[in-house]
């Protein structure tokens, strides 16, 4: 398949340091990418095709990223070492500190995934695979086979279908696949919408999220999520949330500099009280019990 990717991006602050290297094969283009980002650099990024992004270091704590017209206020995370795009889904970067980083960008075709992925799974599987957004922090598989292709690209030394065996090995590692669609084949969100979803509300100052917000994370509709969650967890939505905001206020708890009303605004709880009453629910004791119960210790 003769495929070229169409992308749309903006940068500002981010700047090549080396030749990019790049290869093209059936429905998908590889390019290796080895730059370097200012303190306060941005991007903005609309590919029309699917696209996957493989990082060689760890860039979490220096990059943020957004879907939701760049807003690094509520609607960010940190950016992942392995992460999958959806066609026609924008993406927003802003970088936080000097850094260099290299990278593998993967344009798929999505009839060329298609072709790959159908036989074994089934086209509705796929298609619903190729929908939902990927995000992995720890994947030392992924990083191997990332390395190898890599190699290929700078260096080609072998037949294409060796580096096309490796995208699509790749491809299979990151995507949430299931053979009755991706989140839904036994009624219960897969580990990696969970380790999604985790990664997004901690990177929240008071881990507050609409349901709404937590669905669009891990691609499902409100209603659907909402249902399959409480089969997850055992919990609702809100209630998950609750016992994570009062997790944090534990670890906040222990800076005895902080008050309890503090502590309360930080959160997002209404006032001290209604804070009060939700540490009691979670935990069984008030934020001043347990703050004296610390100490004691």
């Amino acid at each position: 398949m003769n495929f070229w990717h169409s992308m749309v991006w903006r940068t500002d602050g981010i700047r090549v340091i080396s030749p990019v290297k790049w290869r093209r094969f059936d429905g998908m283009v590889g390019a290796l990418w080895e730059a370097e980002s200012q303190a306060g650099a941005n991007g903005y990024y609309l590919a029309a095709d699917p696209r996957i992004m493989i990082f060689f270091d760890d860039v979490s704590s220096r990059v943020r990223i957004s879907n939701q017209n760049g807003d690094f206020e509520r609607n960010y995370r940190p950016l992942t070492r392995a992460i999958y795009i959806p066609a026609g889904v924008p993406m927003w970067t802003t970088s936080t500190s000097l850094h260099r980083f290299s990278h593998l960008n993967l344009h798929l075709h999505k009839d060329r995934l298609l072709r790959f992925l159908s036989p074994s799974v089934g086209q509705a599987a796929a298609l619903s695979a190729l929908k939902q957004p990927a995000e992995l922090q720890d994947a030392p598989g992924l990083q191997v086979l990332a390395g190898l292709l890599a190699e290929e690209l700078d260096n080609p030394s072998r037949h294409e279908v060796y580096a096309e065996s490796l995208v699509g090995s790749i491809v299979t590692g990151l995507l949430e696949i299931s053979e009755q669609g991706a989140g839904k084949a036994d009624g219960r969100l897969t580990q990696a919408q969970m380790n999604k979803l985790a990664a997004r509300i901690d990177a929240l100052g008071d881990c507050r999220m609409t349901v709404a917000e937590m669905a669009a994370t891990v691609g499902l509709s409100e209603s659907w999520f909402a249902n399959v969650f409480k089969q997850t967890t055992g919990k609702t939505p809100l209630q998950w949330q609750l016992a994570r905001r009062i997790d944090l206020a534990k670890k906040l708890l222990l800076d005895n500099d902080l008050r309890v009303a503090g502590i309360a605004a930080q959160l997002g709880f209404s006032d001290q009280a209604h804070f009060t009453k939700a540490f009691r629910q979670v935990s069984g004791e008030t934020p001043a019990a347990w703050r004296r119960m610390l100490q004691v210790r």
